[in-house]
Order: structure tokens, then C-alpha cells, then sequence
């Protein structure tokens, strides 16, 4: 794409003003939801293991355009990114819960336990801890294209983030909320990994490599990614709109409780992504990884979480609504997240020692001409 159509970001004026698109969505889905809570009613019963197929289905529109991007057998190199790996599990498993569990404590159990139905204290803690320990999978690979994060570090940290979920979600959920055992919904985790990382990765990895099959392939490619970027975006409004329809009724029904679960999630978020975008810095992380590593940091895997409090408290506990807050506040959030890192690009690699993007990225930068 043309750099009058693009900002020093690397942005389409489509991307620039997402947030708009996402506020309009946002609306548009709530209000769908109170006309015909019918129709979102019978989409939302579209499910196995607690995941909506037909939001599945929009989120490999979403993720499919980035992982084709992903020359796997570059995967080796990523090791040369160790500062940002390093970071990016001290942030996800060393501080994220724990911070969230001390914001929680300190809003929902302190702050404002007069404003929340006293009975519904610890489950909306609960809720909020067991957010905080399942890191985003998927919708990581959104973020990062949109701040031109290195592809092959954001799949690498996804994976790597995938294998340790498995063995630390539970042991760190019963720590926190001081229970025994925690019963983690193996069917829910086992399939978002199949069907969030390794089918789309699958289909990108071969579609990639029929179309670098051809005499000219380097520029099917890139016509390719970009003919597939608007249709990954406009699924990224289309599941907004779904998302707030069938949380709708929540929404209106109880606004004060949303937005007062939604305080401790919103300063974790900054909270986090802030300090792992900081401490790459100062370790001369280059920017296109402290980017990813910094989002990863920050977001969630809402359909563990929700799946854990639902088969925990019950589907209609505090637990379960906290989880659905971090659902509707993640898109949002994670757009203001992206905004400030690109924002702030040129005062990150002032630092000396910091690498540029062509340098850190030449696969991808070379895609985007």
C-alpha cells in the first residue's frame, strides 16, 4: 500500500481510526442484542466447550492474514530475541496474577464492596484472578500487526505461553483464591489451542507456501496480505458486535457493577503492558518485539476464563460476570494499549543500541513495501 494511505506507524486510515469503528460496533451490538435477543440468543448457542463456533470461525478472519505472513522456518531466529521472551513470561506468570489479585482485593473487596451485593465479593475476585491467569492466545496476533510487531516472536510467545498454561493455570488459580484443586476445563483449553493456534497456522502455512510456489510468488504474497487486511479487520468489528449483543442484557441490567468490575482490569492492563514495554526497553529489546511482548503481557484468554468460572461458581455467579467484563473491555483497551506503543516509537528507539524495524523484521518489513 502506498504511503499516502499510510501513516509513519505503518497504519491505513482504516486502522488509524479504528477506535471509532469500535465505539460505533460496540453500540450497534448492544442495541441489536435489546432488538433481537432472539437471534443473538440462538448464535450464542452455537458452542462446544464453552466456544462460540461462529466467533471462532470470525477470529481465524482475523488471525489467518497475520500467521500467512509467518515464514515458519524462520521460527529458529527467535532466540536472538531472548530479552523479550525473558520479559514476556516474567510479566505473564511472575506479575499478572498477583497484581490483579492485589487490585482486586483492594477495589472490589475494599473500595467498593458498599457499591456490590456483599454476597458476590469473593466471586467477583475470583472472576477477575482467574482472568488475569490465562494470557491471550489468539488475539494477540491481531494487536500485533497493528503495531507491526515481529510475527514469528508473537507465535513463538503464543505457543510458549499455550504449553505453560497447562501446567501453571491451575496450581497459580488455587494459590490466589487459597482452594485446594482447581477443576480447569481441559475440553475448553485443549480445543481454543486447536482451533486458535493450529488449524490457522495450518492453513496459512500451506496457503503461503502454494502461493510462494509461483513464478512470481513474493508478489502474490503481498497482494494477498493486503486484500486479506480489511477482511480481518471488519471481522474484528463484526465479533464486537456479537460479543456486546449477547452481553447486552448484562450490560443494561447492571452498568454500575460492570464498570466498577471493570476499574481493576483496566489499571492491570495499563499496569502490565506499561511495564513490560519498559523493561524491554531498558534491555534494548527492539521495538517490533517489546511491542508484542508488552500486549501479551496485558490481555486474556477469555474463553478459559469464562469457562473456569462458569464450571467453578456457576453461570450465574460473580466469577462469571467478572471474566464477561474482561471480554467486553478487551478490545477497547487493547486499542488504546496499540495506540500508545505506536505513539511512543520513535522516544522508544531513541535509547541507544535499539534496532530498527527492518533491521529486527526484514521478513515482514519486505511484505509491507
Amino acid at each position: 500500500m502506498s504511503d499516502k494511505k499510510r501513516d509513519k506507524n505503518g497504519m491505513s486510515i482504516f486502522e488509524r481510526y479504528l477506535t471509532i469503528w469500535v465505539a460505533l460496533c460496540i453500540v450497534t451490538g448492544i442495541g441489536l442484542g435489546q432488538l433481537l435477543p432472539g437471534a443473538f440468543q440462538f448464535v450464542g448457542r452455537i458452542e462446544v466447550a464453552h466456544i462460540n463456533l461462529p466467533v471462532a470461525a470470525l477470529i481465524w478472519l482475523m488471525i489467518i492474514p497475520m500467521l500467512i505472513k509467518i515464514d515458519l522456518r524462520q521460527l529458529k531466529g527467535v532466540g536472538q530475541h531472548w530479552r523479550g521472551v525473558s520479559v514476556t513470561l516474567v510479566v505473564n506468570w511472575g506479575v499478572k496474577p498477583f497484581s490483579m489479585a492485589l487490585l482486586a482485593w483492594f477495589f472490589i473487596g475494599y473500595l467498593f464492596r458498599g457499591y456490590l451485593p456483599a454476597e458476590q465479593i469473593d466471586s467477583y475476585i475470583a472472576g477477575l484472578v482467574i482472568l488475569a491467569a490465562a494470557p491471550c492466545t489468539a488475539m494477540v496476533f491481531v494487536w500485533s500487526h497493528l503495531m507491526r510487531g515481529e510475527p514469528h516472536f508473537t507465535l513463538s510467545q503464543v505457543a510458549l505461553n499455550d504449553v505453560i498454561m497447562v501446567f501453571a493455570f491451575a496450581p497459580i488459580v488455587a494459590l490466589l483464591l487459597g482452594l485446594s484443586a482447581i477443576r480447569v476445563p481441559w475440553d475448553t483449553l485443549l480445543l481454543s489451542v486447536m482451533l486458535y493456534i493450529v488449524v490457522p497456522l495450518i492453513i496459512a502455512g500451506l496457503w503461503r507456501r502454494n502461493l510462494l510456489r509461483r513464478s512470481d510468488g513474493r508478489a502474490q504474497l503481498r497482494r494477498v496480505i493486503a486484500r486479506l487486511g480489511p477482511v480481518s479487520l471488519a471481522a474484528l468489528l463484526v465479533t464486537l458486535i456479537l460479543l456486546f449483543g449477547f452481553q447486552g442484557k448484562q450490560i443494561i441490567a447492571a452498568p454500575a457493577i460492570i464498570a466498577l468490575l471493570a476499574v481493576p482490569i483496566l489499571i492491570q492492563v495499563f499496569f502490565n503492558s506499561g511495564l513490560a514495554y519498559l523493561l524491554n526497553r531498558q534491555l534494548r529489546s527492539p521495538h517490533c518485539v517489546a511491542g508484542p511482548s508488552a500486549l501479551i503481557g496485558a490481555s486474556n484468554f477469555f474463553e478459559l476464563a469464562v469457562a473456569t468460572a462458569i464450571a467453578l461458581f456457576g453461570f450465574e455467579s460473580g466469577a462469571a460476570l467478572a471474566t464477561v467484563v474482561g471480554v467486553l473491555i478487551e478490545v477497547p483497551v487493547m486499542l488504546a494499549a496499540v495506540r500508545v506503543v505506536n505513539n511512543s516509537r520513535e522516544w522508544y528507539e531513541r535509547r541507544a543500541g535499539i534496532t530498527s524495524y527492518s533491521e529486527c523484521c526484514p521478513e515482514a518489513a519486505s511484505l509491507e513495501l
